[in-house]
């Protein structure tokens, strides 16, 4: 996600948790073209249908309201949010899950401390780039990736922060050695490690992927971000990010018009995302993950236009 109002979009939108681990040999297969390969077992332990449609929620303190909306909205899976990972929330996670029937894909994780979406104090507070907020964070990242093994959640993902561009500078090397301490912990819970596009051009990302050497990370494409942080065009980086490619936020966007501020998000099909094209690309990599779709506002009209995204996105998934 990107704009400062991520949290409070998020409390007032739903949520779900996976029961049932997919097997580790399975996750590092599924790091080419999706969060599981063709044929393999899901959280549920059936084969998966290519391309299912899905929702980026928070659960708050109210796991069954939020995957209620969920099932309501007519979607079968979500990424989760989440900050309270108590033991007691497992098991009413699992239990808001098993009565709606909603597959989690990933659970997501940000702060502790200040994130701001921005140019100028981005850098500074962004992911696992800043000093003195990483020891925390990757702290954090530790605990969700336990919570998530608990739920069955087979991936953790994260925004790593604005990347420096310089493979020689220090602050990259030790943000590649922070990254590798992450997808390490989830690799030990037989889960991928998912890095967020967008605060960085794809190459620059591919770069510090391979610089980390694990076979279970990748990204997860935000198919706008690249477009509001003035990154790229998703058309063109899915050639990059293709193999690496483990989830999908469905989101559009315009790109930046001040330089201090990222571009504007926007309902899907208003923006400057070509979804005919990345899906067809998508289907062409046999991806065989979720498109898990995000709208960076809250109240009626969010409910609306995910309602709208969801009838755009079927009719090119056909």
């Amino acid at each position: 996600m990107t704009q400062p109002n991520r949290r409070h979009f998020l409390q007032v939108t739903a949520a779900a948790v996976g029961a049932g681990l997919v097997p580790a040999a399975g996750l590092r297969a599924g790091r080419r073209a999706g969060s599981y390969p063709a044929g393999a077992p899901t959280a549920r332990g059936a084969s998966p249908k290519p391309l299912r449609l899905g929702l980026i929620v928070s659960v708050g303190q109210n796991p069954d309201l939020a995957i209620a909306k969920v099932h309501d909205l007519g979607l079968p899976t979500a990424q989760v949010l989440l900050d309270d990972f108590q033991p007691e929330m497992v098991t009413r996670l699992r239990k808001a899950l098993d009565s709606y029937n909603v597959e989690a894909t990933s659970l997501v994780v940000g702060g502790p401390g200040s994130e701001v979406y921005d140019f100028y104090q981005g850098p500074l507070t962004c992911g696992l780039v800043p000093r003195q907020y990483r020891a925390a964070r990757l702290d954090r990242i530790k605990k969700a990736s336990e919570f998530a093994k608990q739920c069955g959640i087979p991936a953790v993902q994260t925004h790593c922060g604005f990347i420096p561009e310089n493979p020689n500078d220090i602050l990259y090397r030790e943000v590649v050695l922070a990254i590798r301490e992450a997808a390490s912990v989830c690799k030990s819970h037989g889960q991928n490690f998912r890095c967020e596009t967008g605060q960085e051009t794809p190459i620059t990302l591919i770069r510090a992927i391979k610089d980390v050497g694990l076979d279970n990370i990748g990204v997860n494409f935000d198919l706008a971000n690249l477009i509001l942080y003035g990154n790229g065009n998703p058309v063109d980086a899915i050639e990059l990010f293709g193999p690496y490619v483990q989830g999908i936020h469905a989101k559009d966007g315009l790109f930046p018009t001040d330089p201090k501020e990222l571009g504007k998000e926007v309902p899907i099909g208003q923006g400057k995302v070509d979804f005919q094209r990345i899906i067809q690309r998508l289907k062409e990599l046999n991806y065989q993950g979720a498109v898990t779709i995000e709208r960076e506002i809250s109240g009626p009209q969010q409910v609306e236009d995910v309602k709208a995204a969801k009838a755009y996105l079927e009719k090119l998934i056909g």
